[in-house]
């Protein structure tokens, strides 16, 4: 997997909601703080879609123990039976 560089690794940071802002002390003349490092933005892209994943394998997750809950109700009334 290659790493995003430039523009399209802060768009990829701006689709996921991720602060494509440096170091808030070294503002420029325009009073706003410089685009953060690819570095930066690399490390925080990768932990954004980190993060998203383990949302997803939670949700998958609850699924599952709840179709082990249903397959071990359905279990016990076809032994009830």
């Amino acid at each position: 997997m290659s790493l995003l560089q430039g523009e399209a690794l802060e768009k990829r940071a701006r689709a996921l909601g991720v602060d494509v802002e440096g170091d808030p002390r070294t503002q420029s003349s325009s009073g706003r703080a410089p685009r953060a490092s690819d570095y930066e933005l690399q490390r925080r892209v990768q932990e954004a879609e980190r993060s998203l994943r383990e949302s997803r394998l939670w949700v998958l997750a609850i699924i599952s123990a709840a179709a082990s809950v249903l397959s071990a109700v359905a279990a016990i009334i076809a032994v009830s039976r």
